[in-house]
């Protein structure tokens, strides 16, 4: 589950090429392991992969980047445009019709897949390498940023878990594995975003306010403020 990065250079660069080679994991968890063959029949495997690239293997990767490409990243993205990028991705993919060309052949559910991780990695970008080249963003903006990211998919997975109808032609037809219908497996994969989404999101900004608020980040910020007191 993705979190706060460590501020100590030397930890950071020592658990870097882990964190690439976890990113990378999941990777081909998602597309080359026997999960990759299941969601043509279940839509909550299908979700299954999408949430794993999005919130798992993209915050990795981004954790295992290296010093250059951090600070080339950090002068040319915008939170906004981070945030954007990330939300439009999920609300795209899961409109029918784009559901429906990505399940038609494997190179574009390929493209699907690499759209889910390119819009993964901008919108954790904030989040694990704050700071931009306005100099107004940094990691205080997490949690907000965060907690905007739910509402866009809370609209999408409560749809999912409550509309009564199957909306996805692709998985209409198919037949059903351990136990479930077609709608109650889009319920079930609704249920599992609703769900899975919010605790990926809740952990992070709930990890970035406690050391907001932990005296070893509030002690320099006073001590800055007697001493320019002192100098006046």
């Amino acid at each position: 589950m993705p979190g706060a990065p460590n501020d100590s250079p030397e930890p950071a660069s020592r658990s870097r090429p882990a964190a690439l080679v976890a990113g990378m994991l999941v990777v081909w968890v998602v597309i080359g392991s026997p999960l990759s063959t299941l969601d043509h029949a279940l839509l909550t495997f299908h979700m299954v992969q999408h949430l794993l690239l999005m919130t798992i293997a993209a915050p990795l990767i981004l954790q295992g980047a290296s010093p250059t490409v951090r600070r080339i990243g950090r002068s040319i993205t915008h939170p906004v445009f981070c945030w954007l990028a990330g939300t439009a991705v999920v609300v795209a993919w899961h409109v029918p019709a784009a559901h429906a060309l990505g399940m038609s052949a494997p190179s574009w559910h390929l493209v699907q897949h690499a759209t889910f991780l390119a819009g993964g990695l901008p919108f954790w970008w904030p989040v694990v390498n704050p700071g931009s080249s306005s100099g107004k963003w940094d990691r205080s903006f997490a949690p907000v940023y965060l907690f905007l990211a739910t509402l866009p998919c809370d609209a999408l997975s409560a749809f999912l878990a409550f509309c009564g109808r199957v909306v996805y032609p692709s998985h209409h037809s198919g037949h059903p594995l351990f136990g479930l219908s077609p709608l109650q497996d889009q319920e079930c994969a609704g249920a599992l975003m609703w769900f899975w989404v919010t605790i990926a999101y809740l952990i992070p900004a709930v990890v970035i306010t406690v050391r907001m608020l932990s005296p070893s980040s509030v002690r320099p910020t006073v001590r800055l403020q007697v001493d320019r007191r002192n100098s006046c």
